[in-house]
C-alpha cells in the first residue's frame, strides 16, 4: 500500500514538472521583455562577464553599488555552459538562460505543488497548478532575469520548507531559502517569511520547546550568514572596496530622502497593484483576495474542516499575500514586477478558496441551502468560472506575446557577419525596448541617440584598458548620477549610425528629435520590420487577443505599426563603408 502511495505521488508530481515546464519554456521562447531595467541592470551586465562589452547603469557604479555581481554573476556562468552548445550563438546564449530559469522555477512550483498536496488537500494542489499555468503573470514572472523573480523561486522553497512540518523543525531550511531570495534577489523579499517566524515564536512560548526551534533557528541563521560573506567577498573583489549590496539596496530604496530614491521614477495610486494584478491573474485574485474570509467563514459554519492542517496554520500559510499587497501598496513607487515575489502565494489563496466555495457546492447536507440547487446546475456554474478565467488569461497572454514581441525579432538580419563589421547600432525613442547586446553580433555595438527622453541613460563598461579582466567592474564611470539627471555623453551623432531602429504607427507625430526616420528612403533602407501593437488600439484590443477577422467590427479590432531595424543607403554612407 505505502509503495502504492509513493508512486502516485511521483506520478503526480512527475506531471506536475511536466505541465510547469512546459508553461515555462513557452513562456521563455517567446514573452517579450516587459522591462527596461531586466536588459540594463542584469542582461548588459552578465553580457560584460560573458563578452567584455556592454552597456552599465548607475547601479553598477562603485560609487553606489546597489546591484551584486554575484547574482549576475551566477548567470554569467550558466550562460558558459550554453556556449560550449554545437549551436551556439549569441541569441541562443540569450534563451539558453531564460530556459534554464524557467526550467528552474517549474522545479520549485513543482516543490510548492507537492508541499501543498501533502500540508493542506491535493485538489488545493491542483488548482493552485491551474492557476499558476494559466495566468498571464507567470508568463512575465517565470523566464524573467530579475532579482524579483528569483526571490519568487526562492520564496517557493521556502513555503515548502515551512509547510511540510511542524513549527520550528523545517525552520533551518526556509529560513535559508528566505535569505538567498533576500541577499541574492531582493532584500524585501523577506517579509514574505515574517508569518512563519511568528508561527514560531508563538509555537515556543505555547510549548515551551525553546532548544529544538532555536537550534533550527541558528542553524538557518548560520547558513544565511555563510551565504551573506560569500555575497559580499565577491562583490568586494569585484568592486574594489567593501561592500554589501543588500544593505545599500535598504538604504537607497528606504533611507535615501525626499531628494532622492525610487521615487523620482515615478508613483502611482494605491490601486495601481490590483488593475495590474486583475490583468496577470484575472479572476483568480477575486478568489485570492477572499481566501481568508472564506476561510474564516468555512471554520464557523462548515461541518467539518476542508484543509489538512490546524486552523491557526491555515492563517499562516494565508497570510504572506495580504501582507506582501499592503505593504507594496503604501510604496508610492510601484512597478509590476515588485508583485513577483508574492505570485505563487496569491495563486495558493485563490487556490484554497476555489477548494472551500467547491467543497460548500458539493455539500449534500439537506438542510443547507446550496442543496436546494440542482447539481448539474452547480456543475455548470463551476465549469463556465473555469473556462471563462482560463480562457480569459490564454487571450491575455497572447494578446501581450503577438503584440510586443517584435523587439525581439527585428535583429536577426544582424546575424548575418557582412552586414555588421564595424557596425554602430543606433537606438533613439525605441531605446527602454533594446532587448540586450545578446542580439548584436560581437562586431557591433549599440548607441544611443538624442531623443524626447530626457532622464540618465545607461553608459558603457569600459571594455578592455590593460588593466586585467572586468577592470570595469571597478573603475567609477563619468556620468552617472542616482537622481536620473541628463548625461549628454551618452549619445552618439545619428550620422555616425550604422544602423537604426525605429517604430511608426499612424497616429505617432514625428517631432525634431523623433523623426520618423522610416519613411527617409534617401537615407534608410529596411532591413526588418515587424508589426507592433498600435496604441491606437481599443482598450480590449490592448488587453487580449482579437483575431483580425470580418465579423469583428473594426473598432475592436487590433491596429498596427510598424517597428523596424534600418540600415543606412550605402550612397550617402561615408568612408566606413
Amino acid at each position: 500500500m505505502q509503495n502504492a502511495r509513493s508512486g502516485d505521488s511521483t506520478s503526480r508530481s512527475t506531471l506536475a514538472f511536466c505541465a510547469f515546464a512546459l508553461a515555462n519554456i513557452v513562456a521563455a521562447l517567446y514573452s517579450p521583455i516587459q522591462d527596461c531595467d531586466e536588459v540594463f541592470n542584469y542582461w548588459e551586465p552578465t553580457h560584460y562577464l560573458s563578452h567584455g562589452y556592454g552597456f552599465q547603469t548607475w547601479e553598477y557604479s562603485p560609487e553606489y553599488a546597489i546591484r551584486s555581481w554575484a547574482y549576475t554573476g551566477l548567470h554569467a556562468a550558466i550562460i558558459q555552459l550554453g556556449r560550449m552548445l554545437p549551436f551556439a550563438s549569441k541569441a541562443t546564449e540569450f534563451y539558453f538562460l531564460r530556459i534554464v530559469l524557467s526550467l528552474f522555477c517549474a522545479v520549485c512550483e513543482t516543490r510548492f505543488f507537492n508541499a501543498i498536496t501533502r500540508a493542506l488537500h491535493p485538489r488545493v494542489a491542483v488548482c493552485f497548478l491551474m492557476i499558476m499555468i494559466s495566468s498571464p503573470g507567470m508568463y512575465h514572472a517565470a523566464p524573467s532575469y530579475l532579482p524579483s523573480s528569483f526571490a519568487m523561486y526562492t520564496a517557493m522553497l521556502g513555503f515548502s520548507a515551512f509547510m511540510e512540518s511542524r513549527p520550528g523543525v523545517g525552520t533551518a531550511r526556509g529560513i535559508f531559502w528566505f535569505a538567498c531570495g533576500c541577499l541574492l534577489g531582493w532584500p524585501f523579499a523577506g517579509a514574505l517569511v515574517l508569518p512563519f517566524v511568528l508561527e514560531n515564536i508563538v509555537s515556543v512560548l505555547i510549548s515551551r520547546k525553546v532548544i529544538p526551534v532555536a537550534s533550527s533557528s541558528i542553524r538557518g541563521a548560520v547558513l544565511s550568514l555563510m551565504l551573506l560573506a560569500s555575497q559580499v567577498a565577491i562583490d568586494s573583489y569585484l568592486y574594489r572596496t567593501l561592500v554589501c549590496v543588500p544593505w545599500n539596496i535598504v538604504m537607497y530604496n528606504v533611507f535615501s530622502g525626499d531628494r532622492k530614491g525610487p521615487n523620482i521614477y515615478g508613483v502611482e495610486p494605491w490601486h495601481f497593484y490590483l488593475r495590474n494584478l486583475s490583468l496577470n491573474f484575472t479572476a483568480w485574485l477575486p478568489l485570492a483576495l477572499v481566501a481568508l474570509p472564506s476561510l474564516v467563514l468555512q471554520r464557523l459554519f462548515g461541518s467539518k474542516p476542508v484543509l489538512g492542517q490546524a486552523f491557526s496554520r491555515c492563517l499562516v500559510y494565508l497570510t504572506p499575500f495580504y501582507l506582501w499587497l499592503a505593504i507594496f501598496t503604501l510604496q508610492p513607487h510601484k512597478e509590476e514586477r515588485f508583485m513577483y515575489p508574492a505570485y505563487p502565494a496569491l495563486a495558493l489563496n485563490a487556490a484554497v478558496a476555489l477548494h472551500i466555495v467547491l467543497g460548500a457546492l458539493g455539500s449534500s447536507n439537506p438542510k443547507s441551502l446550496i442543496s436546494k440547487i440542482p447539481t448539474q446546475l452547480r456543475l455548470a456554474i463551476v465549469l463556465v468560472f473555469v473556462m471563462a478565467t482560463l480562457n480569459l488569461g490564454a487571450l491575455r497572454t497572447m494578446g501581450v506575446m503577438t503584440a510586443y514581441s517584435a523587439p525581439l525579432a527585428v535583429y536577426a538580419p544582424l546575424e548575418q557577419h557582412a552586414l555588421t563589421v564595424g557596425g554602430t547600432i543606433c537606438l533613439g525613442k525605441e531605446w527602454y525596448r533594446f532587448p540586450s547586446s545578446y542580439f548584436i553580433p560581437n562586431e557591433a555595438r549599440a548607441k544611443f541617440v538624442k531623443s524626447e527622453f530626457t532622464g540618465l541613460l545607461p553608459g558603457e563598461f569600459a571594455e578592455a584598458d590593460g588593466l586585467g579582466q572586468f577592470a570595469a567592474t571597478w573603475q567609477i564611470p563619468s556620468g552617472m548620477n542616482d537622481e536620473n539627471r541628463e548625461d549628454p555623453s551618452k549619445y552618439t551623432n545619428i550620422e555616425d549610425c550604422t544602423y537604426l531602429v525605429d517604430s511608426r504607427s499612424k497616429n505617432t507625430k514625428p517631432s525634431r528629435l523623433e523623426p520618423d526616420y522610416i519613411a527617409d528612403d534617401n537615407e534608410w533602407e529596411t532591413l526588418s520590420c515587424k508589426p507592433f501593437l498600435d496604441p491606437d488600439t481599443s482598450l480590449l484590443g490592448r488587453l487580449i487577443w482579437i483575431p483580425d477577422l470580418p465579423f469583428v467590427p473594426d473598432r475592436y479590432r487590433r491596429k498596427w505599426g510598424e517597428y523596424c531595424l534600418l540600415r543606412r543607403r550605402r550612397d550617402t554612407a561615408d568612408e566606413k563603408w
